[in-house]
This record gives structure tokens, C-alpha cells and sequence, in this order.
């Protein structure tokens, strides 16, 4: 017998029932969301290369031996130049690459079109379970029940008092605060290297984008997401499961269809 949620107008109401997809009881299995999720975000990588002759353009020769210098390629020059400075070897100043990138070499990763499907399955199911939600650091309320389905009511918002109303009266309010105090790394005062992390709030699955995205666009790491094109980056940013995701009535249905039957 298949489960049934609530379903909530945006008054955080309750106004009805709707059977949940089977795909929402599948097992969920992180190692295959990893390999997907990384699988698709190498898919917007470009390659790059260096220029061959990178490092390269100096008159830099070695002295040979018998100096009580190391045989690398010096600069020729009197004593107020760079006179015996080591230039072209790699471990030099402006030295060349040992192993430059290759613009050739192809960084995107494979992945099966059915296994490609299971992850996709697998997240849905994440989505559903509140310890997997809490778990990611999400802050929900402890009423709200998962996964937390809406009216198609939701798809016309396109205030963002309207949207900060929604968000409080399902009791998510709490999460896009926590999202909003966190810092972003990559900004000033940043560690040099490291790479910019952006933080994730709720992720809301509509029909049809009627507006609804302008509406929360201006809350920090809240997005909206046609059903059409969801996928498995969406339900599980960073490879990891469990977004807190709110879906409208019609998404549900149109997610249902896409995807088919459940997957054991």
C-alpha cells in the first residue's frame, strides 16, 4: 500500500492528502549520489593547457661542472644582472612545468544512463527522510513531516514577503537563517587556494517556473527548480543527501512520470 502525505497551502495549513510516489521508498545508497553528482559536475569543467614554450624563453645554459654549482641552466651575465641565476629547470624562478596540463587530455567522467537513474531515485528518497535532512545540518521544525508537499498555489508567489511568509508557516524559516549568518569562503579574507563554498537552504521543486524563483531568489541558498530538469546535483549538492526540498502537488506527479516505476 503506498504512503500518503499531507498536503499544505501556503498558509502552512493542511488541506488535503496525495499519495506519495513509490520512488520515495527506494534504499538510498550514498556511493552511487557520489559518483553521479561527480560524475555531472565534471561535466562543466574546460579543459586548459599551457603554452608549450612556457618557461622556456631564456638564454639560460648550464656552466658544467667542476664550479661547486649544480648543473642548472644559469642566466649569463655580469654581477649587477642575474648573473648565474637559474632560469628554464622547474624547481627555478619562473621555471617551466614538470607536468603542464594538456588541453587534449578530456576531464569528463562517465557514468551509465541506468545508474545515472538510481542516484537520482536514491536522492529522491533522501529527501524524505527527516534524520538524513537534520543530519546535513538543515534546522527544521520538529512537527514538519517529510517530504513536505504544497499546493500549486506556490508556483504564483512572486513577492519575497510572500515567500518569507511560506517559508515560515512550513516552519523552514529557521534553516534560510542559519544559511544566511554562515559565511561564504572565497571572499575577502579568504584562505588563498581554497575553493568558494556556497551555503544550502531549501530547495523548492515546482511544475512550471510561473514566477515563484523571483520570489526567492533574494534568500540565501534557496533555489527553484522546474521537475523537468531536477537532477541529481540539485537533490545532493556537494555529493551529499538529504536537502531539504519542498515540493508543489503537480512536481510530484511530473517527477513520478519522469522517473517511472521504484528502483530496488
Amino acid at each position: 500500500m503506498s504512503k500518503t502525505v499531507s498536503v499544505y497551502d501556503i498558509d502552512g495549513k493542511s488541506i488535503g492528502k496525495v499519495e506519495l510516489p513509490e520512488l520515495f521508498e527506494a534504499p538510498v545508497r550514498s556511493d552511487i549520489i557520489r559518483r553521479a553528482v561527480v560524475a555531472l559536475q565534471s561535466h562543466t569543467f574546460q579543459p586548459q593547457g599551457r603554452d608549450p614554450m612556457a618557461g622556456k624563453r631564456t638564454t639560460a645554459v648550464s656552466i658544467g661542472v667542476g664550479h661547486a654549482l649544480a648543473r642548472v641552466p644559469r642566466v649569463r651575465g655580469d654581477r649587477f644582472a642575474k648573473a648565474n641565476q637559474g632560469a628554464f629547470a622547474p624547481m627555478t624562478v619562473k621555471g617551466r612545468l614538470t607536468f603542464p596540463p594538456v588541453s587534449s587530455k578530456n576531464p569528463r567522467k562517465k557514468i551509465n544512463r541506468k545508474e545515472l537513474r538510481l542516484a537520482m531515485i536514491s536522492a529522491l528518497a533522501a529527501t524524505s527522510s527527516k534524520d538524513l535532512v537534520k543530519a546535513r545540518g538543515h534546522r527544521v521544525s520538529d512537527d514538519v513531516g517529510f517530504p513536505l508537499v504544497v499546493s500549486d498555489e506556490l508556483e504564483k508567489i512572486k513577492k519575497s514577503s510572500e515567500a518569507e511568509k511560506l517559508l515560515t508557516n512550513l516552519g523552514v524559516w529557521g534553516d534560510v537563517e542559519r544559511a544566511s549568518k554562515r559565511k561564504m569562503r572565497g571572499g575577502k579574507g579568504s584562505v588563498r587556494g581554497r575553493p568558494t563554498k556556497h551555503p544550502i537552504s531549501a530547495l523548492f521543486v515546482v511544475e512550471k517556473r510561473q514566477g515563484a524563483e523571483k520570489a526567492f531568489r533574494n534568500f540565501t541558498g534557496v533555489k527553484v527548480v522546474d521537475a523537468s530538469s531536477l537532477n541529481v546535483i540539485d537533490l545532493a549538492p556537494g555529493t551529499h543527501p538529504g536537502r531539504l526540498t519542498i515540493w508543489t502537488e503537480s512536481a510530484l506527479k511530473m517527477i513520478a512520470n519522469r522517473l517511472g516505476g521504484s528502483a530496488s
